[in-house]
């Protein structure tokens, strides 16, 4: 896929000794929904990590990371955040002791986002009217669900082209599990391309336009997203069927 605006090339990676990745390769393109399915386990997460530079690929493995044909690999990740990536860590990790606006007008504090808090703050409120409804509180009085809302919003707000989704549905009811799909439908109808790491595949493969299965951190399968949901191996190994 000559325009991916992300590329993961043959990328081995791991911590210390403990090599995780093997040859993993990944293209999303400009406006995709593209996601990562896989076991715990699996490398999934260290996958986000080798994007964001956080976790250094294999010495001399020959693999790359290609952010709009950009390599990125071996960059700081203050550097890589600035080029247009936000990410929303597994866990929906925000800042208790503030309230849910100083929250979101954290992630406002990027280069690319300086000037432009009274048109995405609007925006964000509209995709989460809990967010608008609960902003003067603080952010340990909100629920899983809030929280993650929260954490999806302040990564909205620093103007990314990429959004790293980690686990978005991980610990949430159903009904808000659904609200999530919304949102993310949501952004990316709003322009923002979308790489989801997820173990649900009923929540991930639907909504997602191509998708990857990644198992003892090899890429196993890669389709359109609903052709991988009907995949014999994916439905005896993730859907029981």
């Amino acid at each position: 896929m000559a325009d991916a605006m992300l590329a993961l090339d043959g990328v081995d990676a791991g911590y210390g000794h403990l090599q995780i990745l093997h040859g993993v390769t990944v293209r999303v393109a400009a406006g995709e929904i593209v996601s990562l399915i896989g076991p715990n386990g699996a490398g999934k997460t260290t996958v986000i990590r080798a994007i964001l530079g956080l976790v250094p690929l294999r010495p001399r493995s020959g693999g790359a990371i290609r952010f709009k044909e950009e390599r990125i690999d071996g960059l700081a990740p203050e550097i890589i955040v600035r080029k247009g990536i936000a990410v929303v860590p597994e866990g929906a990790r925000v800042f208790p002791e503030m309230s849910v606006l100083d929250n979101l007008k954290m992630g406002a504090l990027a280069d690319r986002a300086r000037g432009r808090e009274a048109q995405t703050l609007p925006e964000v409120y509209a995709m989460f009217p809990r967010l608008a409804e609960r902003q003067r509180q603080l952010a340990r009085t909100l629920s899983g669900g809030e929280r993650q809302m929260l954490a999806m919003g302040r990564a909205l707000m620093s103007c990314p082209e990429l959004l790293l989704l980690d686990e978005p549905s991980l610990g949430l009811q159903p009904s808000l599990v659904r609200a999530i799909i919304g949102a993310i439908r949501d952004i990316n109808r709003r322009g923002i391309t979308v790489l989801l790491v997820e173990q649900n595949v009923h929540m991930a493969l639907p909504v997602s336009h191509r998708g990857y299965v990644l198992e003892q951190g090899r890429i196993t399968l890669e389709d359109a997203g609903p052709a991988l949901l009907d995949n014999p191996h994916v439905r005896v190994s993730y859907l029981g069927a």
